[in-house]
């Protein structure tokens, strides 16, 4: 069986399209698409509260101090910063400097990123092809599940994805005219996206250096000057922040927290870095005792709880990856159907490749990196596919695609709801069987075709996405989906294993609501740190209350060696900590035990009361 195809256009007519092109509906079409992206995003926002109390607690001690804003501190007074760079924390701690520390302004941030990411991804596949190709890659973008989650949460993961599509987009200008300065530029936005999640920002680099290597229309030697241009821009704009904070004195600075060694190198490295491949992560909590988050392999995207955030469309994605590869074989180095192919199936491949493979702390959310690739294959692979369908070859294999969607989606929903999942099955093999006859079907047939495929393939994601958005998420591991699935915790991501010493930790994932008369208690304590407890969320929710520092004791994990014991004393001595919280233990596989000899030592020489339900030691008598 041969495929048959329309001839594509030679390298001198694949122009940069004009924007102005199209039918008069494009516009509008973009602004609903826009439109509705926003009111998904940013509807019943306020539910979620402080959402991550952790992030929230750091973006209030931002709008406080100057220092604290920099380094991402979880306190004004500057104790342990957060265990990840600081740019999110940037964005929301400017939004609450000048609209005020609440919810809104911590979490609007993070929905106006998300509409900005659905228009970037809309523009980088425009550029290429059709409105309607770039107006499904937004749709798509916009409706997957782990999407609206992240976009309306306040963990970094939402500025990550937001820099990413704008380096795509960056990559994709460079790549028309072989422009180095849009080159640098995309080097520049995976840069500040280091800053944003780390190690995690340069898992797109080969796909956005495959392509402008493949396709730049430029000799190979000058492709390769402006690589090295591009990389540099990457180590800068990375690497300042990085260089500031290794070379500012420790004793004038927080703790870098999520490290041993006050290091944010060793952080970058280890904990946030390689750790995650291999499991030896030290100070994580959960997982097992030698480390290992679940099973891996490929599998582990498609099913469970990861499968429920991201993969309604994966496997159409990768189907249409390499459909689209097959039907630009042959064709010259500058061919856009090609390119668009490595970039976004290298950074699908490269990204899914990685998650599959972690043996360290590894959540559910994390998948939303994979979202603005999914999406731009299927607009991408669905219009490359659709203007050839003429051919026997083509229509089956989007007729496979669909009906793989329809059965994906169907196992999804089943724990939902049987019956709309029953419901979408059967729309999307009808789907498919109309898209395997579409090249021999009347023209208004064929039109009929297109909104039926487009319910088919969106349905179950769509209602996902809307009871996500329906659903108040808060903790340290949020997931999609229905709130009547039962996960762990409000607004859940799976059932959580601690170990360790000491075992579980009160407030781990998620922060402490105190009283009326403790939070009194902790507003007129006048003190540098208003009190101490162990564990970064037990902290976060005593400070949000009672808008004074509370030092968290050992970090996010209770496990970081922050400070000493030595040091705790010194700060009680001087009178600077005012009040010990309890009820917090350690927990963790392994790290410093500094935090229980702080709580063992205060038990020991101070006299506990209890003030709504919470033990209270003051450290001043």
């Amino acid at each position: 069986m041969t495929l048959v195809a329309t001839p594509g256009p030679t390298p001198a007519e694949q122009v940069v399209p004009d924007r102005n092109t199209g039918p008069r509906r494009v516009r509008p079409s973009l602004l609903a698409l826009l439109a509705g992206t926003a009111v998904l995003y940013l509807w019943r926002l306020g539910d979620s509260g402080w959402a991550n109390a952790y992030y929230s607690a750091a973006a209030q001690a931002g709008a406080q101090s100057w220092k604290a804003l920099f380094f991402g501190s979880t306190d004004a007074a500057n104790s342990i910063t957060v265990d990840k760079t600081p740019a999110s924390i940037w964005l929301m701690a400017l939004s609450a400097r000048i609209f005020g520390v609440n919810p809104w302004s911590v979490l609007v941030p993070q929905a106006l990123a998300g509409v900005a990411s659905v228009g970037l991804l809309y523009a980088a596949v425009r550029r290429w092809f059709s409105p309607g190709a770039a107006l499904l890659s937004g749709a798509v973008l916009a409706l997957t599940p782990v999407a609206v989650l992240m976009f309306r949460f306040n963990n970094p993961d939402a500025l990550l994805v937001l820099l990413m599509v704008a380096g795509a987009y960056c990559t994709v200008r460079a790549t028309e005219n072989a422009s180095a300065r849009w080159l640098m530029l995309a080097g520049a936005t995976v840069g500040f996206a280091f800053l944003t999640k780390m190690l995690q920002a340069f898992l797109v680099l080969p796909a956005f250096a495959g392509v402008y290597l493949l396709a730049a229309p430029a000799s190979l030697r000058r492709r390769v000057g402006h690589l090295a241009a591009a990389l540099t821009a990457v180590i800068v704009s990375a690497g300042w922040w990085i260089a500031a904070v290794e070379l500012w004195p420790s004793s004038s600075r927080p703790f870098i927290g999520g490290s041993q060694g006050n290091s944010v190198l060793e952080l970058t490295l280890g904990y946030n870095g390689f750790g995650r491949l291999t499991g030896n992560e030290v100070g994580s909590v959960g997982g097992s005792p030698a480390g290992g988050w679940g099973s891996t392999g490929w599998s582990r995207l498609l099913g469970g709880e990861m499968g429920s955030q991201i993969a309604w469309l994966l496997p159409a994605a990768v189907v249409l990856l390499m459909a689209g590869l097959w039907v630009s074989r042959g064709t010259a180095r500058t061919d856009r159907t090609r390119a668009a192919m490595v970039l976004w199936g290298g950074w699908l491949v490269v990204t899914a490749g990685v998650f599959s493979c972690m043996n360290g702390i590894i959540h559910p959310y994390y998948t939303v990196a994979l979202a603005p690739a999914v999406a731009a294959l299927v607009g991408v692979g669905s219009a490359v596919l659709w203007q050839r369908r003429s051919g026997l070859v083509t229509t089956a294999t989007l007729s496979g695609a669909l009906g793989l969607t329809g059965l994906q989606c169907c196992l999804l929903l089943v724990p939902y709801s049987s019956a709309l999942a029953v419901l979408v099955l059967m729309t999307g093999l009808l789907a498919a069987a109309g898209m395997f006859a579409a090249g021999n079907l009347p023209r208004p047939v064929t039109r009929l075709l297109v909104p039926v495929a487009l319910i088919a393939a969106l349905t179950g994601p769509f209602t996902y996405s809307v009871a996500t958005a329906a659903t108040a998420h808060s903790g340290a591991i949020p997931s999609a989906g229905p709130a009547s699935l039962g996960r762990f915790g409000p607004g859940g991501g799976g059932a959580f294993r601690g170990g360790g010493r000491g075992g579980g930790m009160v407030g781990l994932l998620n922060a402490t609501t105190p009283g009326a008369a403790l939070t009194e208690l902790l507003t007129r304590a006048g003190t540098t740190w208003a009190a101490a407890t162990v564990g970064s969320n037990n902290a976060a929710g005593y400070q949000l209350a009672a808008g004074a520092p509370v030092m968290a004791v050992g970090g996010f994990n209770g496990t970081d060696p922050a400070p000493t014991l030595a040091q705790f004393q010194d700060l009680v001595r001087s009178g600077r900590i005012r009040y010990f919280l309890g009820g917090a233990g350690m927990s963790g596989n392994s790290g410093s035990d500094a935090a229980q000899q702080i709580a063992n030592w205060v038990a020991q020489t101070r006299t506990a009361s209890t003030v709504d339900g919470v033990t209270v030691y003051d450290l001043t008598t």
